[in-house]
């Protein structure tokens, strides 16, 4: 009796594609927590010799951050979203982010929920193009806020190797004269940019011309950092930090827009290490920074970690995305 042999096509179609995509963020979850299980281990012994008010307060400043994102999701697209289903997608965006690199998680789900929502394709590209970066541009103007009020906050000096600076630059030197050349050659390329700069301009304009979508945009972009230092702050205040609140709040914007390029899956790895070094060179003793960052990890990524994979999945099942 011989097999029959099905089409390529034919046996994608059949595969439940839907189903594979629901389960696909927790099997991830459990992917990535075996990876780092002993981080989340001494993290959660951290956490049961802290202050309890204050890890509380870091909590509710962390599911604040999604609420900050929902506004100015809002605030990047003229059209009127619908609120719960946005602020539920920022929630699940938030675990999809720790699972793949660069921030690709989130965008990607906000790009499909603008989609659904009726936004053609084009329009929802510049609104998330928009978003990142007003929130860019807020987090390195609040970086730079702090630097002109504490500028002796951070020591670095003892923490760079000599001549670090030299190769960063020749490396990014190098970056832009590639980027360069390949759109002044690719026509194509070129095409598509210049077509998606118009777009996206004329979206800037038309949010920029309601004050309710502009206010969205810069008020929500400015909160959501400042929430996320917030955080690390009161985390501090919970272990003993001893660094000025200030200070903290400083060496976390100064670590995160440190690793902004580093391609990991929600930073893991990288933010843990830019973050203790930042708060060492704040002044902070090692032993409480790497206590104060595990910490801080455990409630911002892992606590909703399996919730928002949960939601997610729930979000891909009910077509929301």
């Amino acid at each position: 009796m011989t097999a029959v042999r099905l089409p390529a096509g034919r046996l994608l179609r059949r595969l439940p594609v839907r189903r594979i995509l629901v389960l696909l963020p927790l099997v991830l979850v459990i992917v990535v927590a075996v990876q780092h299980r002993s981080v989340l281990a001494e993290g959660i012994g951290h956490l049961a010799t802290a202050k309890w008010p204050w890890l509380l307060a870091a909590a509710c400043a962390t599911c604040l951050t999604w609420v900050a994102a929902a506004v100015t999701r809002q605030g990047a697209v003229i059209d009127r979203l619908p609120k719960l289903r946005l602020l539920v997608t920022q929630f699940a965006a938030g675990s999809a982010n720790h699972l793949l690199p660069t921030g690709l998680g989130a965008s990607a789900v906000n790009l499909r929920f603008m989609t659904v929502c009726g936004l053609p394709l084009a329009r929802s590209s510049a609104a998330l193009a928009l978003y990142l970066l007003a929130e860019s541009v807020a987090r390195v103007g609040l970086l730079a806020a702090l630097l002109i009020a504490f500028p002796h906050a951070l020591q670095l000096g003892p923490l760079l190797p000599e001549g670090a600076w030299g190769p960063l630059l020749l490396i990014i030197g190098a970056a832009a004269i590639v980027i360069v050349a390949v759109f002044a050659l690719v026509r194509r390329l070129r095409t598509a940019v210049f077509s998606f700069l118009r777009t996206a301009v004329d979206e800037a304009r038309s949010v920029h011309t309601r004050p309710s979508r502009a206010l969205a945009l810069w008020g929500g972009s400015l909160a959501f950092p400042a929430l996320q230092a917030a955080g690390l702050v009161l985390v501090g205040l919970a272990l003993g930090l001893d660094v000025p609140p200030a200070h903290m709040a400083l060496a976390y914007l100064a670590a995160t827009v440190a690793v902004a390029l580093v391609p990991t899956p929600g930073g893991l790895g990288s933010v843990e290490a830019a973050l203790i070094v930042a708060l060492v060179a704040a002044g902070g003793p090692v032993a409480v920074a790497t206590a104060v960052v595990l910490a801080y990890r455990i409630i911002t990524v892992w606590l909703p970690l399996l919730p928002g994979a949960l939601t997610l999945g729930a979000l891909v099942r009910f077509k929301v995305i």
